[in-house]
């Protein structure tokens, strides 16, 4: 099977490897983001000996005539930045499939691993489906899900989601190439569905009156290499990093924020229904990101949000 590559960053660098190892699929071309082309990607096109095209708009009429003319049977999005129009689409004569981590129909959209663990997700999905005009619309190929621990944060799950991806879509194109694949139309799961939109500077803080499990799924969701989750300490901006649920920790009204108790390596924080225990904190430079970490202060100091800076 012949393939069109349409990628960018870790995602496609470890689909790629595993298309290339497979031994049944030869990839014709690499179509590069426009506004940061991917070293790793280039790379490997030279290697490959394949055309890498990295052109202003994908839906040009004359790429367009380009990308049909270089005989793919399928176009296959990995981290793409663009959407694919329906002249792009019907280049090839499979079309095009799209490996998106998110149990579709639920959390289309942007930054969905971020949102999976700041709403408790146990388990996130990966589905291959074929791409439309809507966005994360399109029948599905396949999906499996891969397991998250009350121990992940972003890193971890960016890791699994990795390697995980690799892994169902060459699933997914095996179908295709035995014609096997089945559509599942995403309707058959769920009417709506979910859609979640980017993550954007301002989303990151914390708001103390929350309960702890949402504040610890929280941090953990946008802890490195996101942004890391923010508060105010003394009128200085900091970045929690890292916090762990107090089994039996009980229920009552006191001041959200403040630094209840110690104990070794680690400060209790009240949230808005019991507490929790903050492990890691780092400054935050001025240009926002993390900086070195920061020593946990005492009992009696106060988290707070940007408006009251305590």
């Amino acid at each position: 099977m012949k393939i069109g590559y349409f990628a960018d960053g870790p995602w496609a660098h470890r689909a790629l490897d595993a298309i290339l190892a497979d031994g049944h699929f030869d990839v014709r071309f690499l179509v590069l983001r426009f506004a940061s082309p991917d070293p790793v990607l280039r790379a490997a096109a030279a290697r490959l000996e394949r055309p890498c095209h990295i052109v202003p708009d994908v839906n040009d009429g004359q790429f367009v005539r380009t990308v049909a003319a270089a005989g793919a049977d399928l176009l296959v999005s990995m981290s793409f930045d663009r959407i694919l129009g329906r002249a792009l689409l019907a280049a090839a004569p499979l079309g095009c499939i799209n490996c998106h981590a998110g149990a579709l129909p639920f959390y289309r959209g942007r930054n969905v691993l971020n949102w999976a663990l700041i709403n408790g997700e146990r388990s996130i999905g990966v589905t291959v489906h074929h791409v439309d005009e809507g966005i994360d619309t399109g029948d599905i190929i396949e999906q499996d899900f891969f397991e998250v621990t009350g121990e992940d944060d972003y890193a971890s799950v960016l890791e699994k989601a990795y390697s995980q991806c690799a892994l169902t879509l060459l699933k997914a194109l095996h179908g295709l190439r035995n014609a096997t694949a089945r559509r599942t139309p995403q309707s058959a799961i769920h009417p709506v569905g979910s859609y979640f939109p980017r993550r954007a500077a301002g989303d990151e803080w914390i708001d103390w009156s929350w309960p702890s499990e949402r504040i610890h799924n929280f941090v953990r969701a946008i802890a490195p290499p996101g942004p890391g989750a923010r508060t105010f300490l003394r009128g200085q901006c900091v970045a929690v990093l890292n916090t762990r649920l107090i089994a039996r920790a009980p229920t009552f009204l006191a001041t959200p924020g403040a630094v209840i108790g110690r104990e070794p390596g680690a400060i209790w924080v009240k949230s808005g229904d019991s507490f929790l225990a903050l492990v890691r904190l780092a400054r935050v430079a001025d240009a926002g990101h993390v900086h070195q970490e920061l020593p946990l202060p005492s009992i009696g100091a106060r988290f707070s949000n940007e408006v009251t800076r305590a």
